[in-house]
């Protein structure tokens, strides 16, 4: 097949049809992990994506990160804890500047295999020793560090999962929720000034909103389920094969 033949409008690498089956059902399924347990979205469906069309990372991924919050905090907002969002922004706020450059500068694979170890790395010593608790400080170490990995990965959820992985259900879910939407408007804007968001990313984003929305409305007999150490565990395991998947698809 010559190289300039496009399989498809939506990616140059595979057909529309099955780019938005594939593509279409990790969303979904991500969705569904997220709107249940706090985080898990990007995690599920970047790795799909990137093997997909690498050309729409991580644009498209930061538009749906965006978008699904709206819904977890309309369902549980009365339970999201503002103080500790707006210091965990101050974090993002500087972390997202770093982002940028990052992309700009550091090469795709060496990017995820460095946050890919510093995850485990962190997992390894809650699940030893350190117990992480929701203190200004933490926060807003963990905001940076979440706003460096959110804009060049659209992974930015495990460092802040991490620090309130020992709280309720709903309190994870709803301060989550409030953290990525305006952590992840702060990406956005940061990469479209940088010149590194395009139309596209943005447009195959808002198509795949259908399969995300599908996700969040299929969690809600799960969240009644996933509370107390069942979160916790739900956590530190979506944390830690967040870690595994990013320096896998680093080494690949």
């Amino acid at each position: 097949m010559p190289s300039d033949v496009r399989w498809g409008i939506v990616s140059p690498f595979v057909s529309d049809l099955v780019f938005f089956s594939v593509a279409g059902a990790a969303v979904l399924l991500g969705a569904l992990v997220q709107s249940s347990v706090g985080t898990g979205l990007a995690l599920v469906a970047a790795p799909v994506v990137s093997l997909l069309d690498p050309t729409l990372m991580p644009g498209s991924l930061l538009v749906l990160t965006a978008v699904l919050p709206l819904l977890n905090i309309g369902a549980e907002w009365r339970h999201a804890d503002v103080r500790g969002i707006s210091w965990a922004l101050v974090g993002r706020l500087v972390g997202t500047a770093a982002g940028v450059g990052v992309v700009a500068l550091l090469a795709p694979r060496a990017l995820g295999l460095i946050v890919g170890v510093m995850v485990l790395l962190a997992v390894a010593a809650t699940v030893s020793a350190v117990r992480l608790s929701p203190t200004p400080v933490t926060l807003v170490v963990a905001g940076t560090v979440s706003g460096v990995f959110g804009t060049a990965t659209a992974i930015g959820g495990p460092p802040i999962a991490l620090v309130y992985q020992h709280e309720k259900g709903p309190r994870v879910r709803a301060t989550l929720a409030g953290f990525f939407f305006v952590g992840v408007l702060l990406s956005l804007t940061a990469l479209a000034l940088g010149g590194q968001l395009h139309a596209r990313e943005v447009v195959v984003g808002g198509a795949l909103i259908p399969f995300m929305a599908a996700g969040f409305l299929l969690s809600r007999p799960l969240r009644r389920y996933l509370d107390g150490d069942r979160l916790r565990a739900a956590l530190l395991v979506l944390v830690s094969v967040s870690g595994v998947v990013l320096i896998a698809r680093s080494l690949l």
